[in-house]
């Protein structure tokens, strides 16, 4: 199936004006993150994945995603309420008490589209490697997908994990880290360098893509394409996604300083002047 490039973006973009007015309006959350995983988030649910928004927990006969890197929650709610999971309007709830959208994602309220509590970095993977194991003996052909920091590289269960995953031959699992090299407290090489990432995933035997415009919706999308050619063969893939921190929002690009605070109000019109949509805001 072929994607329709133009309208993928013309979503992503809403995304983004989303995730800006979520986080403006609660004046909490984490935008950077959020606006660079845009265009994966988008690729994702509206054309790489089969699944259902009706939304069945189990995920029998679908693909499943689970978010490890559980801040950049706003990308991921808005995408889910763009994809039919839950009203749009919901999305105006963000952080404020009783909600179902959570800073970080839960299960206890029953959100649509959401198998796992996640935000405590570094389990994820596992969980997706769990879930991927349970569809090869449930005889269950579909795939599943996880979305890993680069951050999160540093909690040592993501290698526990990845030396398992090889070693079972979890060949129906598609791994993504969000490879914008910031983190909270600065750059992943000031914190705690990562060291070549490629040559450590392959190390430890995964099958490694590199989508080096992760910002670039054709670029996405061919990337999954190509992810998803690789599976059954063997060995897990994981994609080295490179993004840019704040996409999409001039004053936010590049900069970890907007890995968790919100903008005002100035800020706020100026970066959705510079996110037109035609698909209406909430």
């Amino acid at each position: 199936m072929s994607a329709d490039i133009n309208k993928l973006e013309q979503i992503a973009t809403q995304v983004r004006r989303d995730i800006v007015r979520m986080v403006h309006a609660c004046q909490s959350g984490h935008p950077g993150g959020s606006l660079g995983c845009a265009d994966y988030f988008v690729a994702l649910y509206f054309h790489a994945m089969k699944h259902d928004p009706k939304f069945n927990m189990n995920g029998i006969g679908e693909d499943l995603f689970f978010l490890s890197n559980g801040h950049i929650s706003p990308v991921f709610y808005s995408t889910l309420a763009r994809a039919g999971y839950f009203p749009v309007s919901e999305l105006s709830t963000f952080r404020k008490i009783n909600t179902r959208l959570q800073g970080h994602p839960t299960t206890h309220d029953n959100l649509p589209g959401i198998r796992v509590a996640s935000g405590s970095l570094g389990q994820g993977l596992s969980v997706a490697i769990g879930a991927a194991q349970a569809k090869k003996l449930n005889g269950d052909t579909n795939l599943v997908y996880v979305l890993m920091g680069d951050g999160e590289q540093q909690e040592g269960q993501v290698w526990e994990a990845a030396m398992y995953a090889p070693h079972n031959k979890v060949d129906n699992l598609i791994a993504a880290i969000d490879y914008n090299k910031a983190q909270i407290d600065g750059s992943t090489d000031t914190v705690l360098s990562l060291g070549d990432l490629r040559a450590k995933w392959e190390a430890f035997g995964w099958d490694v893509l590199d989508v080096e415009k992760g910002n670039d919706m054709a670029s996405v999308v061919a990337g999954l394409a190509e992810a998803k050619s690789r599976t059954g063969k063997g060995k897990p893939i994981v994609i080295l996604l490179h993004t840019e921190m704040g996409n999409g929002v001039d004053f936010m690009m590049g900069s970890h300083k907007w890995h968790g605070i919100a903008p005002n109000n100035e800020q706020l019109e100026s970066a959705l002047n510079q996110l037109p949509s035609t698909i209406g805001d909430y």
